[in-house]
């Protein structure tokens, strides 16, 4: 049993995107981005959903508080 269990760690390799270099995972996600944008599926932020989305993570990431400037709680 115990060299079952030996063969077993050893065949823990990285695989899929773990074993490819940061280059080659940058490469197909920038296919994959391209082709998204094709496709016409791809969104894209105006400054207005940008401003909304980062308000909201904000909020949040502080738990809803507000610091210590002014600024509304919508």
């Amino acid at each position: 049993m115990e060299n079952q269990n030996n063969n077993n760690q050893n065949n823990t390799e990285k695989r899929g995107f773990a074993s490819m270099s940061e280059e080659e995972r940058r490469e197909i996600a920038s296919k994959g981005g391209k082709a998204a944008h094709e496709s016409g599926n791809a969104h894209e932020f105006d400054s207005e959903e940008a401003r909304e989305a980062g308000r909201k993570g904000g909020q949040a990431s502080q738990g809803g508080k507000s610091g210590s400037g002014g600024g509304s709680n919508e």
